[in-house]
């Protein structure tokens, strides 16, 4: 069977708890939470006044009154502060140290019926979710070849153990090139409230709402969508060798060799370098590269979503 899982050592859990965690969340962030229950997980972003994502995640319920954000653990505390701010008055509290939430990823075309084998039921859409005692398990594309898992450590100990004794083990690189495939762009520390979340093309990837209402930052990005448009969008591409560059790297138009943007977010697997970056679109039109001194231009790949007409 053609599947594997792995253990998501670069996420983490950000804990929200108490009966005001939704309503506090759908004052703050792009997504509406009032579509997140047992079976619906949820993407969203949290921005600033000044509508800079300041991260993105993935929401679901773990239990009664208990949700969760999965977010890159080197963000999580920064984010948590972040909200922090807002919560002062609302019946719910953060919690960003809880390690007993354990994240996984499970994927290939064999995936969903491997999971059947662990789980009585298995999502069958994108952010769909099965909710049980101690573990979440959430669809996390369209044709069900890739999931997360959320299984806590203490009370489903022995599903964890039973995953690891069976499922083949793959790679958290191997998970975080599908995602980049995906163009479904995260935020890491070094570019924490660098952009726009257009920029990101978060508003084409369903990390947005624009008829929910008010929240944290909404006026700027209501303005970009309705009054503008984005000069910079973000772009898959690699490279036909590992190079170790990282988020915040400058990449620069080919011709010019004028700065144009920077990377999002990169990995290595098999003796390429995938990235997706963020660039302004007349750069993009001239090809972009990483360093002038060398002639290798990234070869860009296809987006599973249209941008608009440049």
């Amino acid at each position: 069977m053609n599947y594997q899982y792995t253990h998501l050592e670069q996420e983490g859990l950000l804990h929200i708890i108490g009966p005001d965690s939704l309503k506090f969340l759908q004052g703050q962030t792009t997504c509406d939470t009032r579509r997140v229950d047992q079976h619906h997980a949820l993407p969203g972003v949290f921005c600033t006044p000044q509508g800079r994502v300041v991260c993105d995640f993935l929401l679901c319920e773990l239990g009664p009154d208990h949700f969760a954000l999965r977010l890159r653990r080197d963000i999580r505390a920064t984010s948590s502060a972040a909200f922090g701010k807002y919560i002062v008055f609302s019946k719910a509290k953060l919690d960003d140290a809880r390690e007993d939430w354990k994240p996984l990823a499970i994927w290939g075309p064999d995936a969903a019926k491997a999971l059947g084998e662990f789980f009585a039921e298995v999502p069958s859409e994108r952010f769909g979710a099965s909710f049980g005692d101690g573990f979440v398990l959430v669809q996390m594309d369209e044709r069900g070849q890739q999931f997360e898992c959320y299984v806590h450590s203490s009370s489903n100990q022995k599903l964890l153990e039973r995953i690891e004794e069976v499922m083949p083990l793959g790679s958290e690189a191997e998970w975080q090139a599908l995602l980049l495939v995906s163009a479904v762009a995260r935020i890491e520390a070094v570019i924490v409230e660098e952009f726009v979340p257009q920029i990101l093309n978060y508003d084409l990837t369903g990390h947005i709402s624009f008829k929910k209402g008010c929240y944290t930052g909404q006026e700027v990005v209501a303005r970009l969508h309705y009054l503008g448009k984005p000069k910079r969008r973000t772009y898959v591409a690699e490279l036909p060798v590992e190079i170790n560059c990282t988020a915040g790297t400058p990449v620069l138009d080919a011709v010019s060799n004028n700065a144009v943007g920077i990377i999002v977010n990169c990995c290595t697997l098999q003796g390429k370098t995938h990235v997706l970056v963020a660039a302004t679109i007349s750069g993009m039109a001239n090809g972009l590269r990483l360093d002038a001194s060398d002639g290798t231009v990234l070869t860009l790949g296809e987006l599973p979503y249209l941008l608009e007409a440049g």
